[in-house]
């Protein structure tokens, strides 16, 4: 039976100051998609209000449109996906193998939806496999589990960090600062000392990737959990070492 992976996506397209846009990171899609449809995955888009995703601006120009999104920009079947969204209404948590949670700056303004971290929650009390790319682990950072304590407490993690979003250029617009709310909810958070460069973490059934550059190594952990890797054996990827 094949694999089910829904993907995280937002429907945010800007900052605060809505003179600076914002939207998906297109790349941290892609590259997963990529690596789920080769091995025959079946894939789901999911967004907190369903619908239309906006697409980062700098995401789309040189050098951060790569191949892999240029082509989906260029599949016109591709580029509907992204206009007609499920809700998480909308899924079955006991139809899903893995949350992937996208990135982009937008997300740090509405994967805080509570019927996305209700989502989150049902599929990993199930067994399932959770994941995020870059910013995508602010849709981590509220999810509570059934004896209330927060999924990402006590586990190893990643995400982008502050100092990327200083050598960015936008630390004064976005709305908090998602590395120290990592750790401030338990997290276990780590980055490489050289920022912009690939790093997957893997912890149980919680795959994390830092930064954009990481979305490709992200998703080949998260199929090396579900096909039972090391980091986990058992229904859906579970791990035998944390629930």
């Amino acid at each position: 039976m094949t694999k089910h992976i829904v993907h995280i996506v937002t429907n945010t397209a800007h900052y605060a100051d809505a003179s600076h846009a914002t939207g998906l990171w297109l790349s941290e899609l892609t590259h997963a998609w990529h690596e789920f449809a080769e091995k025959g995955y079946t894939q789901t888009l999911v967004s907190p209000k369903g619908g239309a995703v906006p697409l980062e601006p700098r995401s789309l120009k040189w050098p951060n449109l790569d191949s892999s999104a240029r082509k989906w920009l260029d599949d016109p079947a591709s580029m509907t996906l992204l206009q007609t969204t499920k809700t998480p209404g909308d899924v079955d948590p006991a139809t899903v193998d893995a949350l992937y949670f996208t990135g982009g700056h937008a997300v740090m303004y509405d994967f805080s939806d509570p019927d996305l971290a209700q989502l989150t929650r049902a599929v990993w009390e199930a067994g399932g496999v959770v994941a995020s790319v870059c910013h995508g682990y602010c849709g981590l950072l509220d999810v509570t589990l059934a004896d209330g304590s927060y999924l990402i407490a006590g586990r190893r993690m990643t995400g982008f960090s502050w100092c990327e979003e200083e050598l960015a250029g936008v630390a004064k617009l976005v709305p908090y600062n998602a590395e120290e709310r990592a750790k401030e909810r338990g997290g276990k958070y780590e980055k490489n000392l050289v920022p912009f460069t690939s790093r997957a973490v893997v912890d149980g059934r919680l795959v994390t990737g830092q930064n954009p550059q990481s979305a490709r190594a992200t998703a080949v952990k998260v199929i090396e959990v579900l096909e039972g890797g090391k980091a986990g054996k058992g229904p859906k990827g579970e791990a035998k070492e944390k629930a």
